[in-house]
C-alpha cells in the first residue's frame, strides 16, 4: 500500500511539473556605447529599457568604456562574451578595430549588431543607421548654407579621426557642398568627443579662420563646446553653431543665439530600435540578409540593404520655434 501511495504520489508531481509551462528564457542584450557619461546614449539606454519592457523577457546591460577608445571597447566586448550575453548592440568608436572581438564573440553564439555608429561587416551581422547618410550629409550643411543667404566659410568640429558615422556624414557632406553657392568649408578638427578638447579646437576655429561664419559639429558632445566657445568669445550671431545635438543641452544656445538651428533624430528612438533588433535576431524571429524586413516595434520595421544595412528615420531639425516642445524630453 506504501508503495502504491509513493507511485500515485510521484505520478501527481510528475503531472503537475508538465502542466506548468515553462519559463521563458531572459535574453540579456547589451548596449555598448562610445562611453559613459554622454547624454545622447543614456537617452538611447531610455528606449532601450522602454524595449526591454515591451518584449518582457530582456535584460538591458548599458554599458562602455570611460573614454571614446576602441581600447576601451574591447576590454567590455571580452568582458561581455565572457558573461555570455545574448546580444551584444554596439556603437563603435573605430569601425575595424573591433571587428577581432566581435567576431569572436559571434563565433561563441551571441548575436551582434552595430547601430548609430558602425562595424566593418566582417564584425558585425548588421547595422542600423539613425538615418540615411546622404540625408545627414547633406542636412548638416543645409543648416549652416539656410543662414548664410550670401555664403561664407564653414568649419567642421568632428568627433574622432576614425569615427564611423562622422567620417561617413562628412564625406556625403562633401559631396553636395557645391549645391550651395558661396559656402566655402575650410578646416575640419576633431574635439574626440571629449568637451574640453572639443571647446579648444572651436576656439582654435575661431582664431585661425577670422571670418568663420558656421560650425558644423555632428556629434552631441562637440556641438555644445562649440556653441559655448562661441558665446564666450562674444561671436554670438556673428558665428552660428549648427550640426547634430540634443536639445535638452542646445536650448541654452538656441536661446543666447550662438545656434540658429540644428537636428537629431530622436535617441531614444535609436536606442528601442537597436534593442528591438537585437532580440529578434537573437530569438530566431528574423535573419539579417540583404533584403529583409526586420522589425523594430512601434518604430515599424528595418529594410537592409546589400551591406546588411538600414536607415531609421529622417533627421529632424530643431529651432526657436520648436525647441521648448523637446527640451525637457531628451
Amino acid at each position: 500500500m506504501k508503495l502504491l501511495k509513493s507511485l500515485l504520489a510521484a505520478t501527481a508531481v510528475a503531472a503537475m511539473c508538465i502542466a506548468v509551462p515553462a519559463q521563458a528564457e531572459t535574453k540579456r542584450i547589451a548596449l555598448v556605447v562610445k562611453a559613459l557619461g554622454i547624454g545622447f546614449f543614456e537617452a538611447a539606454a531610455k528606449g532601450a529599457e522602454e524595449a526591454a519592457k515591451e518584449l518582457g523577457d530582456v535584460e538591458i546591460i548599458y554599458t562602455g568604456p570611460t573614454d571614446t577608445t576602441a581600447e576601451g571597447q574591447i576590454e567590455v566586448i571580452n568582458a561581455l562574451i565572457a558573461q555570455k550575453v545574448d546580444a551584444i548592440a554596439v556603437s563603435a568608436n573605430d569601425q575595424d578595430a573591433l571587428v577581432p572581438a566581435l567576431k569572436k564573440a559571434m563565433q561563441r553564439g551571441i548575436t551582434v549588431i552595430s547601430w548609430d555608429s558602425g562595424v566593418a561587416a566582417d564584425g558585425r551581422q548588421l547595422h542600423l543607421n539613425p538615418s540615411s547618410n546622404a540625408l545627414i550629409g547633406n542636412m548638416i550643411i543645409k543648416l549652416a548654407a539656410d543662414h548664410l543667404p550670401d555664403g561664407g566659410d564653414v568649419a567642421v568640429l568632428s568627433a574622432s579621426a576614425t569615427a564611423t558615422n562622422q567620417n561617413t556624414w562628412i564625406e556625403e557632406m562633401n559631396k553636395v557642398k557645391d549645391n550651395y553657392p558661396g559656402i566655402n568649408v575650410v578646416a575640419t578638427v576633431y574635439g574626440d568627443d571629449l568637451a574640453d578638447k572639443s571647446y579648444r579646437e572651436a576656439q582654435g576655429l575661431m582664431q585661425s579662420y577670422p571670418d568663420l561664419k558656421a560650425i558644423i559639429a555632428p556629434t552631441s558632445v562637440g556641438i555644445v563646446a562649440a556653441a559655448q566657445a562661441v558665446s564666450d568669445a562674444e561671436k554670438a550671431g556673428q558665428v552660428n553653431v549648427t550640426g547634430l545635438g540634443l536639445p535638452s543641452e542646445m536650448a541654452g544656445h538656441i536661446d543666447s543665439g550662438a545656434s540658429k538651428s540644428f537636428a537629431i533624430w530622436n535617441p531614444i528612438d535609436l536606442g528601442y530600435s537597436a534593442t528591438m533588433l537585437a532580440y529578434n535576431l537573437a530569438a530566431g524571429n528574423a535573419e539579417a540578409k540583404p533584403g529583409a524586413e526586420i522589425p523594430m516595434g512601434r518604430m515599424g520595421s528595418l529594410t537592409l540593404n546589400d551591406n546588411n544595412e538600414g536607415a531609421m528615420a529622417d533627421p529632424f531639425v530643431y529651432d526657436s520655434s520648436n525647441i521648448d516642445d523637446f527640451k525637457d524630453i531628451f
